[in-house]
């Protein structure tokens, strides 16, 4: 794969490389830099505006698992009296001069890193795009959509699933006398681990896809070490998430149903891997 290729003009061959150009490294570094420029200023761009509204975004958005007005808390109340609950009180503190400050700079570059995903991903697809040969192009249709949908999935999911019951779990226990009351910082890089490893663990399917259209993956391979992906995603969610065992459940159990659908994506991209076999 030519992967330093850049598209001159479109190739009428299957298996050429998409550029009939050659760049030099020194292009190359130069058009990467463009592309991580831009990439970095859509961050920034959307980091701003939520520094300027960091008064909204923390009473809303980050605050939003203490409060009992927060959706899922809503949503299982209103299913039943026995999957009611609520959130447990406790008080942040702010233990160390500027912690504030730099937590809502923190805050603002994550969440602005996350609001501009879908145009970061698409800047690394353009860099990449043009040094794939026609079949890989199009195997690879509709990524940037699909990579972002899960990527925003995850994210959503951390934060409306797996950060109540784990603010509630991490919270509410307790050792005798002494009292949970957190710092800022703390919390927040909590909310963080609740939230971008579980966007990136839901791109499975991608990564199954890709690995199954070039025949490195295959459905009977996945179904035969089934039990030893359970056991890989359970060790992973226990290494991205915090060190308690209902958070990683959370997190494992999720991910091992994206593993049984992401079979189901193998079995399609092993039959195009084939089909381009036998055209071959």
């Amino acid at each position: 794969m030519a992967l330093f290729r850049k598209q001159k003009a479109l190739s009428t061959s299957e298996t050429a490389p998409a550029a009939e150009k050659e760049m030099s490294f020194i292009e190359h570094l130069e058009e990467l830099r463009w592309h991580i420029m831009r990439s970095l200023l859509a961050i920034v761009f959307f980091a701003i505006i939520i520094f300027v509204f960091r008064t909204f975004v923390f009473d809303h958005i980050i605050f939003g698992p203490r409060h009992e007005s927060f959706p899922t808390y809503r949503f299982f109340c209103g299913i039943s009296q026995a999957t009611c609950f609520s959130p447990v009180e406790f008080e942040l503190i702010a233990i160390q001069m500027g912690e504030q400050f730099f937590t809502a700079i923190k805050v603002s570059f994550w969440i602005g890193l996350i609001i501009s995903f879908p145009y970061v991903f698409w800047e690394v697809w353009r860099f990449i795009k043009p040094g794939l040969y026609k079949t890989e192009r199009n195997a690879a249709r509709g990524i940037v959509f699909s990579c972002s949908f899960l990527f925003l999935t995850g994210v959503l999911f951390g934060y409306f699933i797996i950060a109540p019951f784990a603010i509630n779990f991490l919270i509410g226990f307790d050792i005798g006398e002494a009292s949970a009351s957190p710092s800022l910082s703390s919390y927040v890089n909590y909310m963080t681990l609740f939230t971008i490893p579980t966007g990136i663990l839901f791109q499975l399917p991608i990564f199954v896809y890709f690995f199954s259209i070039i025949g490195l993956i295959t459905p009977a391979l996945m179904k035969k070490y089934r039990r030893h992906a359970f056991v890989v995603i359970l060790i992973i969610a226990a290494i991205t998430t915090p060190p308690d065992v209902i958070t990683q459940f959370l997190v494992g159990v999720p991910v091992y149903i994206l593993y049984e659908f992401s079979i189901l994506i193998s079995g399609r991209a092993a039959k195009k891997y084939q089909a381009s076999l036998d055209e071959d």
